[in-house]
């Protein structure tokens, strides 16, 4: 495969750079208390270069109570002990980037932990209540939350604290929403910013990019309302020009995750003075359909293309069902409830066909991608014994969701070593059968998901910057051109022939007896 090559000089590398995501908490244990920590990743960053990734992005790893996976942030300068120390996070970075790897943090803007001390401060009645949303009650006693804001978990989005007054969390009570409208909480995150970015950070992601900024007046939601009460508003315009003009000086990027259907405001987000990137859900959200695929590919590249940003390719992350087991369930196979509640069946072998064909599809499309760790690996979606599931979805949803833990499961590294060479026993239990998925196994395996991954990532090179152009095909096939680099992706149940090449560079899958293209397989082929 080759030597890892230097980081890119360009300032640009981010514009189309596989970027890979990094669940600490389940990457690799180090010091074997079976919590992943800074120790392993640092010992697996040998193998993140052999994948010929350009960046690392992580999730959360700063001091947390973990209510939220560590999206409770109590100290954006202290790391967790659970992963090690400040000192062990800025080697890992050096260690690195030495290998041609960036670093991404993980910001969380719209609220904090409850054991912030902003938040404790606030709660003992200092100033620092006016650095959140407190509010009285509706009702004659003031019983009722001040609004009708649903959290994003399930339930009420106040919490009525003993003296009477409620505060507001979008999410867990655990995380009381910002007062962004405070000159303290935007100049705090800025330090933070310029904090990890003389740290030798390359970028930070934006969690929950499009909710810090309220109404002022806290108004009832009404379906439709323009604008909306907490979603997309206009101020928010200002405080990313304001945190890109802090970028600019080390020469940092962004990306958002924006959930927003309307293309037009979503582009707002990319002006040159805002964010660069920011995460593109219609894709990631799409069933296996050719004609939903297409249109979510189109979509995106127009919405990007006037403000001249560069799109982003997900597969999943760390909240979503892996693509394995959703690709491999009947009918829809898209992010609807009744896909992902408890007992719904997967083809797993479909399943892995698919999402091989799928990673060649995102790795071929101009732009930047995104994987999951254990994506490179075919994980599945792991069930979760009931009394070991910790995400708050499952709770705060009356037991009725699932949650997020089934793709957040502890990596298998090592085939026939205890818990699947992970480290110590697991936070989350490994599923029966985790160690045939094991990296050190598909390294040795020219077939596997794992050698697929990093051919098509060394092979990616060739790509260049071409645009995308589509070229004719048949109902349920997708085929387009990079250059001279023709991609074809069949998910039609039949197999299809190919167009004329020279050359087949890469393949999802062996082609029938005949030379064609099998349903759910993807091809690159050079002219």
């Amino acid at each position: 495969m080759g030597q890892p090559t230097p980081a890119r000089s360009t300032a640009d590398w981010w514009r189309s750079g596989v970027i890979y995501q990094v669940y600490v908490r389940s990457f690799a244990d180090g010091d074997g208390d079976g919590t992943g920590d800074l120790a392993g990743v640092r010992a697996k960053l040998p193998y993140l270069a052999e994948l010929g990734v350009d960046a690392l992005w992580f999730t959360p790893w700063y001091l947390s109570p973990m209510k939220d996976g560590g999206y409770d942030v109590a100290d954006y300068r202290v790391i967790d002990p659970a992963f090690g120390t400040l000192a062990e996070a800025e080697k890992l970075i050096a260690e690195a980037r030495e290998l041609g790897i960036r670093t991404i943090v993980d910001i969380v803007p719209n609220h904090v932990s409850d054991r912030h001390p902003w938040f404790r401060a606030a709660l003992a009645g200092g100033p620092e209540r006016d650095l959140f949303h407190f509010r009285p009650g509706r009702g004659e006693h003031g019983e009722l939350p001040p609004n009708d804001w649903t959290s994003e978990f399930g339930g009420p989005a106040w919490t009525r604290l003993p003296d009477g007054d409620w505060y507001l969390h979008l999410f867990a009570p655990e995380q009381p929403d910002l007062n962004w409208a405070h000159p303290a909480v935007r100049q705090e995150h800025e330090d933070v910013l310029r904090f990890w970015f003389e740290r030798g950070v390359a970028g930070v992601r934006i969690d929950s990019a499009a909710l810090l900024a309220k109404d002022p007046g806290l108004p009832d939601f009404t379906e439709g309302r323009d604008p909306h009460p907490y979603v997309d508003r206009d101020e928010l315009h200002d405080i990313y020009r304001s945190w890109r003009a802090v970028a600019d000086e080390y020469g940092g990027v962004f990306v958002g995750e924006v959930w927003l259907p309307d293309t037009e405001r979503f582009a707002r987000y990319l002006r040159p003075d805002e964010l660069h990137t920011a995460f593109n859900f219609s894709f990631m959200t799409c069933p296996w359909e050719a004609d939903r695929l297409r249109a979510a590919i189109d979509t995106t590249l127009a919405e990007h293309a006037p403000v001249g940003a560069p799109a982003t390719w997900v597969l999943c992350n760390h909240d979503v069902t892996r693509t394995v087991t959703r690709y491999g369930r009947a009918g829809d196979t898209g992010f609807d409830f009744a896909s992902k509640s408890f007992g719904v069946p997967s083809d797993l072998v479909l399943g892995t066909r698919r999402a091989r064909a799928a990673a060649l599809l995102s790795l071929a499309l101009p732009g930047a991608v995104y994987v999951y760790q254990g994506e490179e690996l075919g994980l599945p979606e792991a069930d979760i014994p009931l009394d070991r599931i910790e995400d708050p979805m499952h709770a705060r949803s009356g037991g009725v969701d699932p949650g997020r833990d089934g793709c957040r499961v502890p990596l298998p590294w090592v085939a026939d070593a205890a818990h699947a060479g992970f480290g110590g026993e697991p936070w989350l239990p490994q599923p029966a059968g985790w160690s045939a998925y094991a990296a050190d196994r598909q390294a040795a395996d020219p077939g596997s998901m794992l050698v697929l991954y990093r051919e098509a990532i060394q092979v990616r090179a060739v790509l260049g910057n071409g645009a995308l152009s589509w070229l004719p095909a048949g109902d349920g096939v997708l085929a387009f051109s990079r250059g001279d680099v023709v991609v074809v992706v069949n998910l039609s149940d039949a197999a299809v022939g190919l167009p004329a090449h020279t050359r087949v560079l890469l393949r999802s899958g062996s082609l029938d007896p005949d030379g064609r293209l099998p349903p759910d397989t993807a091809v690159w082929l050079r002219r």
